[in-house]
């Protein structure tokens, strides 16, 4: 028997094979396959069971998945509403940097159950409260400026800004440190002593007492600031999620437990252990030492983190605060949070811009190199978009608010580098592969070492097996092989930010490096995407000029091309009266249609015109094809079938085409040109940019086959494009590449936005993907080579012709700097020139 059921709970491949496994072991259940993109579970079992036997498992496992028939769906989903309401949601989503099951986050700070690393709280665009003051005897009462307070008259104080759960893992891992490094060092000392001749302090006590007195000052090392790492190593082997706290749990506890044992059962060992008053030798130095200095790790690591995603960071301080708002002619100061949608504002000179919208009222000029990384101030005026924390210039001006919250592209920016620096990269199939059988190798190592040295060592052998031993599972450091991948992404991703280059995924970071072939439309990704009109014309007397101007702005203005808006806005300077337009409908890649005063009024390209039956004459063509041979778009009017008139209309190419375009083949990449636009049009602008391939007519299928043709080829194929007509295509592509300028269909197809729209922007993403795979490739050479050579070192491989032993304290601090250097080189890519 066959059931599908729903899942909910479900967030990553972690979470699915986890369900997969707990339903398989169910008696009577022969089959299980889940669908974590469906949500859905199919299940085969030898006869009927009730979904109460599902629950029950699930539930047994912890909870944190459920199971419903498929008719409860909605009653399941409000269950889940519910709950998501209860759980505490804390300051921001927390994440694993390893990203070990995939994107899953976390409500709450704490260690990642699979390799007990730290989690990183995602930086998140949010409300505020550092310019909102409150009551010290009353905190519930919270006002936008100072005053006093309405229930006991004490002045309002500022709002302390919350410190980031990062910041406070820190802190509290500095202060562990601290104490761990008070308690070792004197043991160190006492350790150390023993190589002194006529050691001094066997004067004042024999050996066996300090032992006692290094035992007693272990025990705030081991037992408090550094007893998160046994319990991480025990959570990993009872779960069998084996991970760097599994080797750092084992060789520090067996070299403590040892030391313990010796001390209050000296008799056990044999004299080899013993030193010549008899006390056996303890290793107390060794595991506070390891310890110490696996904690120092940490600490570096937490503070290195911080650095990583220093790029939100500073996409978040752009973010105002407070803002003016004009309402009936007066102005108030406002939080960002009160501002609504259609709201007039005004930005004083050297203000940020508080939300998205567009000038109603003065010019300026705007620094927009935050967001698109470059540093040409941009002049606005009346109608000009302006951006949220883009800075003004030295003018005054009025705007009106048309995206607020989590709707402006500055918060739309943080959450896609959030996203994409959580994403992991095809290129980290390697370390995952390599991580799952990293632990068990070098456990069987340690143990294989302790066998030859015990077997084959010079005396007391079982010392120099017990110490290599233990050397060897300290050395080795599975987290920086699994840090390699995703911290290279993170600081990548957040550089392009910054650089107007947002990246949706790591996948497109990796997939771009490889881009042989770029696809670039015309119109808004070549051109600058600001078409005018240069000229109505008239065929026959049927129509006047004037009458021709209104068909075509009446029907245009139900379009959200940009030409059709070009057109309706060269109609309202004309003064021309809009019409009503009736069964309006776009032909996709030919034109608009639709019923105005009575009359069937269609406006397009040739391909309209037959469309519409609308016989074009030699005449016409050839009037068409003298602007098209100029580079500019022709577009026919027909009215009732009959052709009545043209407009022409041009659109500049952008400056930095050109440019791009030769930098881009002087890297190798092919570059085609596609445009629905005709081949006098296009060959025009591809002559100007000295573009040899270059293809016209071509509708979206068009675009999306010559797209599958180029991969068929075995190319690699990048797409760029800023229109609805160019999703298909994008959305095919190995990469695609949308203009920020163009619809949001276009952006939500493509891999990679490019903020100001401009061809330069893939110059730059290819630069970033070339640097980040490189930085990759460093980390992954840089850690797998750590390993291989650091564990033979740590077993005593040198010692035979060199007489060369790795302490385990060495080997410690060799581990520890390992992830760190690691994270290090990848901050490297925050230098990088795009």
């Amino acid at each position: 028997m066959k059931h599908t059921y729903h899942i909910h709970g479900m967030t990553c491949d972690g979470c699915r094979k986890h369900v997969e496994e707990t339903l398989s072991k169910i008696e009577g259940v022969s089959k299980v396959t889940v669908d974590l993109a469906k949500q859905e579970a199919v299940i085969e079992t030898d006869g009927h069971l009730h979904i109460e036997k599902y629950q029950e498992a699930l539930k047994k496992d912890g909870g944190t998945y459920s199971i419903h028939n498929i008719d409860d769906l909605p009653k399941a989903e409000e269950e889940t509403k519910k709950k998501a309401i209860k759980k505490e949601k804390g300051n921001g989503t927390f994440y694993c940097p390893m990203h070990c099951e995939g994107e899953k986050t976390y409500d709450k700070a704490g260690d990642c159950p699979v390799c007990g690393m730290d989690l990183v709280e995602e930086q998140k665009a949010g409300t505020s409260n550092a310019d909102q003051w409150t009551c010290p005897m009353h905190p519930e009462i919270i006002r936008d400026e100072p005053g006093a307070c309405p229930i006991c008259g004490m002045d309002l104080v500022p709002m302390a800004v919350d410190i980031s759960a990062e910041e406070k893992t820190y802190k509290k891992l500095l202060k562990k440190f601290w104490i761990a490094v008070i308690f070792t060092v004197p043991i160190l000392i006492m350790a150390m002593s023993e190589m002194i001749p006529n050691n001094p302090l066997y004067k004042v006590m024999e050996q066996k007492n300090w032992n006692w007195v290094q035992f007693v000052l272990s025990i705030p090392v081991v037992f408090y600031a550094t007893w998160m790492f046994f319990e991480r190593a025990y959570k990993s082997i009872i779960t069998w999620k084996l991970n760097m706290f599994t080797l750092i749990g084992i060789g520090a506890g067996a070299a403590f437990l040892f030391s313990v044992f010796g001390m209050f059962f000296p008799g056990f060992f044999p004299a080899q252990f013993k030193s010549h008053t008899g006390a056996v030798h303890v290793y107390f130095e060794a595991a506070t030492v390891i310890l110490t200095l696996v904690l120092l790790g940490q600490v570096l690591e937490a503070r290195a983190h911080s650095q990583t995603n220093s790029a939100v960071k500073e996409l978040l301080k752009l973010a105002p605060n407070r803002a003016i708002r004009v309402k009936d002619g007066v102005e108030e100061e406002v939080t960002i949070e009160n501002i609504v949608l259609g709201d007039i504002l005004r930005v004083k000179p050297g203000d940020k811009i508080p939300v998205d919208g567009s000038i109603t009222e003065g010019q300026t000029t705007v620094d927009e190199s935050m967001i698109t990384g470059e540093p040409v101030p941009v002049s606005k005026t009346v109608e000009d978009k302006v951006s949220s924390g883009t800075i003004n210039g030295n003018q005054s001006f009025l705007m009106k608010a048309e995206k607020v919250g989590s709707d402006t592209l500055l918060s739309q920016i943080i959450e896609m580098v959030n996203n994409a620096s959580r994403s992991r990269a095809p290129i980290q199939k390697l370390a995952d592969t390599v991580s799952g059988y990293f632990v068990p190798i070098v456990v069987f190592i340690s143990v294989l070492t302790f066998a030859i040295w015990a077997i084959f060592g010079p005396e007391p052998a079982y010392v120099f097996a017990f110490v290599n031993a233990i050397a060897v599972l300290i050395i080795a450091c599975p987290c920086a092989l699994g840090l390699a991948t995703p911290m290279s992404i993170m600081v990548g991703v957040g550089k392009g930010a910054q650089n107007g280059v947002l990246i949706k995924n790591a996948e497109a970071l990796e997939r771009m490096d490889k881009v042989d072939t770029l696809i670039i439309d015309k119109t808004g990704t070549i051109t600058e995407g600001k078409p005018t009109v240069e000229k109505i014309g008239t065929f026959g007397e049927e129509y006047s000029e004037q009458e021709v101007l209104q068909f075509i702005a009446s029907l245009n203005k139900m379009s959200e091309h940009p030409l059709a808006e070009a057109t309706v806005k060269y109609g309202k300077e004309q003064k021309t009266e809009i019409l009503n337009t009736d069964n309006f409908s776009a032909v996709t890649g030919k034109g608009v249609e639709g019923s105005i005063s009575g009359k069937k009024v269609d406006l397009g390209n040739e391909k309209m015109m037959e469309y519409a039956k609308a016989k074009l004459s030699a005449e016409m063509e050839n009037e068409a094809q003298n602007f098209q041979k100029q580079g500019k778009t022709v577009s026919y009017l027909s009215v009732d079938g009959k052709v009545a008139g043209l407009v022409v209309i041009a659109d500049k190419i952008k400056p930095t085409s050109a440019k791009a375009i030769k930098e881009l083949l002087d890297k190798g990449i092919q570059v085609i040109m596609l445009t629905g636009d005709n081949h006098d049009t296009a060959q025009a602008v591809a002559k100007e940019l000295n573009l040899t391939n270059f293809k016209a007519g071509m509708l979206p299928e068009n675009k999306l086959q010559e797209v599958e043709k180029l991969q068929k080829s075995g190319k690699v194929v990048a797409m760029a494009g800023d229109g609805i007509n160019d999703a298909p295509a994008l959305a095919k592509s190995d990469v695609g590449i949308a203009m920020g300028t163009g619809t949001d269909v276009a952006i939500e197809s493509a891999m990679i936005t490019l903020v100001k729209g401009d061809l330069h922007g893939i110059v730059k993403a290819r630069h970033l993907s070339e640097a980040v795979m490189k930085n990759i490739k460093q980390n992954l050479f840089f850690a797998l080579g750590y390993n291989i050579l650091g564990i033979p070192i740590a077993a005593g491989v040198l010692f035979p012709v060199f007489g060369i032993l790795l302490s385990p304290m060495i080997a410690a601090l060799a581990m520890s700097f390992s992830s760190v250097s690691v994270i290090g080189n990848a901050l490297r890519l925050k230098n990088v020139k795009l």
